[in-house]
């Protein structure tokens, strides 16, 4: 079936208006081919228009490009997935000696090491920053045992960052443009915020649900060494030709191999199970990938935020299609799940589950074992009961991660909500971050410590 790039522009511009999002650019690769669509404004305040090539500040879509990376490495066997980080990067530690030794390079790629997502540490603007920062994390604690449970986590991939520059000799900025972007010829691609410059970029947006919003006081709010987790500038249709060589074996359009077959294979193999299969709609993840299993149609994907931009990638190998959507604003998510939901159904024959949600008639839970503190690097979640019997959820930003939030203006350090029972361990967080619903997902890790999964994040219980 040919794509109707007509029909569909229609159908992005009437969502984009309906779900309240300023500006958005869509992707889709099928048949081979990548078809680039652009609505709305790049920033309201200039009214400088969206169009196809328009960059995005895409978040955490970071991560699969250093993962990439990495998988080169491995390919060219001077990296080893099972390999001790330490054994490769001497310098690198954690305040718990006996856990350092536990994470392996195979643990950073799958979050199942251990590390922290919210360790906000700006290192400078220098080539040193990636390794500034990884000194620095000698200091954080870890948020779980290396291989105890999935958690998501930001600090490790500024260690497989720095892990590729020293086996690289490169900064990780060059390394990706050298090793993956240039050779893919990528050319609305990039990780520092003065070459985005040369193209049309957009401005984020911040508002309430249902509101217009209005452009974010700051551009960018991350330092230069989150680049290896965070900060790609990119185009959609970029996105969705870097995620062609992932659906071509790791072979770019004219031949060039950027992974060897068997490295992209294994890359979106199963490496452990996702406790929280709604945020980010993961039920699993690979190394580097967010997988997804949608009624026996396998996918890989991944989600990205940068605090006031959103970026979505999906992929359906079996049918050869890979969505990308880029957005600066608004109620993002409502976009997404609307129009993928639509898209993938009509180009891959894949049914989206519906929006996480409690049931109409909750089933009665004991919240005794969950009550309490916990608490990781950056956040504090706080389990209680009202004097009703209710379960509330408080979740509040601490150290630098509260001065990141409080500069955004529009955003508080603090949300409180209701939690609904879906099972004894799911719970639905009502009103945080303007979600209709957010996932809570409570676990025991192995020494029996209660664990509380919010954004896939994971913080023992501490009081």
């Amino acid at each position: 079936m040919a794509f109707d790039i007509g029909r569909w522009q229609g159908r992005l511009d009437e969502l984009r208006v309906k779900h309240h999002v300023p500006g958005a650019s869509l992707a889709v690769l099928t048949g081979g081919s990548v078809h680039e669509l652009a609505s709305g404004l790049a920033h309201r305040g200039t009214g400088v228009e969206v169009r196809p090539g328009t960059v995005f500040l895409a978040g955490s879509l970071a991560k699969t490009y250093t993962a990439t990376l990495v998988m080169q490495l491995v390919d060219s066997s001077v990296l080893d997935l099972d390999a001790p980080v330490a054994s490769v990067l001497p310098e690198f530690a954690t305040p718990d000696l006996d856990a350092t030794g536990r994470i392996t390079v195979r643990r950073l790629l799958s979050h199942t090491g251990g590390m922290t997502n919210d360790f906000t540490h700006d290192t400078g603007r220098g080539d040193d920053c990636v390794a500034r920062y990884v000194e620095a994390l000698r200091n954080v604690p870890l948020d779980c045992p290396p291989g105890t449970t999935l958690s998501y986590g930001s600090s490790g991939y500024v260690v497989l960052g720095r892990i590729v520059e020293t086996l690289t000799g490169l900064t990780w900025d060059q390394a990706l443009k050298e090793r993956v972007l240039a050779p893919l010829g990528l050319e609305h691609s990039m990780t520092l915020p003065e070459e985005a410059l040369r193209f049309r970029a957009a401005m984020g947006h911040l508002g309430d649900p249902g509101t217009e919003p209005v452009p974010a006081p700051v551009w960018d709010l991350m330092p230069r060494s989150a680049g290896p987790y965070g900060r790609v500038i990119v185009s959609a249709g970029d996105v969705a030709r870097f995620a062609r060589m992932h659906l071509a074996g790791g072979v770019g359009p004219d031949g060039t191999r950027i992974l060897s077959a068997g490295a992209a294979a294994a890359m979106h193999r199963r490496e452990v199970d996702s406790p929280d299969r709604w945020s980010m709609s993961a039920d699993g993840w690979g190394l580097g990938w967010a997988l997804y299993d949608w009624d026996g149609v396998l996918g890989y994907g991944h989600d990205g935020s940068a605090a006031t931009t959103q970026s979505y990638l999906r992929v359906v190998p079996d049918a050869g299609v890979a969505l990308v959507l880029l957005t600066n604003g608004g109620d993002f998510a409502r976009l997404y799940g609307d129009l993928f939901a639509e898209l993938l159904d009509e180009l891959a024959g894949v049914r989206m589950p519906p929006p996480f949600a409690p049931p109409a008639d909750p089933p009665e839970v004991d919240m005794t074992p969950w009550l309490g503190v916990y608490a990781r690097e950056g956040v504090v979640t706080t389990i209680t009961r009202d004097s009703g019997g209710r379960a509330r959820i408080r979740y509040e930003f601490v150290g630098g991660m509260k001065e990141i939030v409080e500069s955004m203006g529009g955003f508080s350090p603090s949300v409180e909500g209701d939690l609904t029972p879906l099972s004894p361990t799911v719970f639905a967080a009502g009103g945080l971050f303007g979600h209709d619903y957010m996932p809570v997902v409570f676990s025991t890790l192995p020494d029996g410590t209660p664990c509380v999964h919010v954004s896939m994040r994971a913080a023992p219980r501490t009081g």
